[in-house]
């Protein structure tokens, strides 16, 4: 079974483990939304792909403000 990281999380939370927040989007549109919505001022913004080494293969970008999280995100969201 496959499951993106998000799908994860989800799991755990509802057996009372404890993780990180994050806002799955589909569409690179979404995330202004979605970052000020959270608490912060940095933030990761990650693909979710089935595979290994996302970060190292650039799928995991630390974003400071909400126009390099767009700017990701419309290179990794489809």
């Amino acid at each position: 079974m496959n499951l993106h990281e998000y799908q994860s999380k989800s799991l755990f939370r509802e057996y009372g483990i404890s993780v990180s927040n994050g806002i799955p989007v589909d569409d690179s549109g979404q995330i202004k939304e979605a970052i000020n919505s959270l608490k912060g001022d940095r933030w990761v913004v990650k693909a979710q792909v089935h595979a290994g080494g996302r970060g190292k293969a650039g799928g995991v970008e630390l974003v400071d403000t909400v126009e390099q999280a767009e700017a990701f995100a419309q290179k990794v969201v489809r």
